[in-house]
């Protein structure tokens, strides 16, 4: 696994900042943000591409391709395979599947100012292969020497999820043996921001920044963006038993649904996320009682905290009650096409330490959000299997279930 996120640059510095509690919010500072509806974010702090990337290349790169290839070379070195010393044929065999929400919107901003300032010579001839959201499958590719399968799934909020199941599927399908995937985000110019802050999605919580990201609380009045990348390298446990890998973990089920309800605004009901969930059980072959922890979408938005904590408790019905959920957006803010990798690792990070990050800054329940989710501090409870939910504007619902290897 690899990570860049608002609170870690690695997984382990991801992993104690979760358990800690810490925010990752602050006032803006990639740009002025003054007088704007929203001042603040999370942002990644002392990222530094040149100490895993060459200059030449970095150049040439979006900074959502940047925390991608850093977030894989992580998740590589973490997995202990040598691709530079695997021959074509095994190369043949690994693939990279890997999403962005936005893609390069960095490079969209400044490659506009640069045509309406001067005009179409003043465009970058490397524009098109930083803006689209596929060129970080395409790099990591690049980077490794990897010839099986590359894509990249775009689905807004839902893009790390859906990358994890494309994964997945074509392991299964036997098409590849190993695979990185995962999703990457860097919106924090003021075209992101701002488009956000247009359609009143974000917090104002000016004045507090790092306790605005509130899920499940009743006077939740937004999300917090944040920005990052998750990796995760997937591969058939035949490949990973025959070069004796460390594995965190097994994936063992995924689902997919369609709200058809609304461009943003979630079904009221919950309907698509409950059917993530379902069919993501389905897909596992477990029995509802045998989840432990939810890492639930949870934005701290009204209408999604609560669509998505009726859905859960229409799927689990009384075992609702015995779940740890948790939302670790109170902490990253919103990764959005990162969120769903990141979590994805804050699921599986649960089950190796037995312990459910927090959802932090709680102090007032709602009635529309019952669930005993793990509140202000971390928990330390058995953790065999772990749910994952990511949902994207669009109406994308998609579920991943985690559980130990034995």
């Amino acid at each position: 696994m690899g990570a860049v996120t608002p609170i870690g640059l690695t997984v382990d510095a991801f992993w104690r900042s979760l358990v800690a509690g810490t925010s990752g919010a602050a006032p803006i500072a990639s740009f002025d943000a003054t007088g704007w509806s929203t001042t603040f974010a999370c942002e990644l702090k002392g990222f530094d591409p040149l100490e895993r990337i060459d200059r030449k290349q970095a150049n040439r790169m979006d900074p959502y391709a940047q925390y991608a290839m850093v977030a894989a070379m992580e998740a590589v070195e973490d997995a202990g395979i040598d691709f530079a010393a695997a021959s074509i044929s095994q190369r043949e065999r690994a693939g990279v599947i890997f999403g962005s929400g936005f893609g390069g919107i960095l490079a969209v901003q400044h490659n506009a100012k640069s045509l309406f300032d001067g005009g179409p010579r003043r465009m970058s001839p490397f524009f098109v292969p930083m803006m689209i959201p596929d060129m970080a499958a395409g790099l990591i590719a690049m980077r490794f020497g990897l010839h099986g399968p590359n894509h990249a799934v775009v689905s807004a909020c839902a893009t790390g999820n859906h990358n994890i199941a494309d994964a997945l599927h074509a392991i299964r399908r036997g098409e590849a043996d190993v695979i990185i995937c995962g999703g990457s985000e860097a919106a924090m110019c003021e075209l992101g921001v701002g488009a956000f802050a247009a359609s009143r999605a974000l917090s104002t919580r000016n004045d507090s920044p790092e306790t605005a990201s509130r899920p499940f609380d009743a006077t939740r009045d937004g999300f917090v963006m944040g920005e990052g990348a998750g990796a995760l390298v997937l591969e058939s446990l035949e490949h990973a038993l025959a070069r004796t890998a460390r594995i965190h973990a097994e994936v063992v089920g995924v689902g997919a649904s369609a709200d058809a309800y609304h461009m943003t605004a979630p079904h009221p009901e919950g309907l698509g996320a409950r059917l993530a969930m379902e069919r993501a059980l389905a897909a596992s072959g477990l029995r509802r009682e045998e989840i432990d922890t939810v890492n639930m979408h949870g934005t701290s938005t009204g209408l999604g905290d609560a669509a998505e904590s009726a859905a859960v408790r229409s799927v689990f019905g009384a075992h609702a009650d015995r779940l740890t959920p948790t939302s670790t957006k109170s902490m990253t803010g919103h990764m959005l096409g990162a969120a769903g990798a990141a979590e994805a690792i804050a699921s599986i990070l649960a089950i190796t330490h037995d312990c459910v990050p927090p959802t932090i800054n709680f102090s007032t329940p709602d009635p529309a959000c019952d669930l005993p989710y793990a509140f202000n501090d971390a928990l330390q409870r058995p953790v065999r299997v772990a749910m994952s939910n990511a949902f994207g504007f669009g109406g994308h619902n998609t579920s991943a279930i985690f559980a130990a290897y034995e």
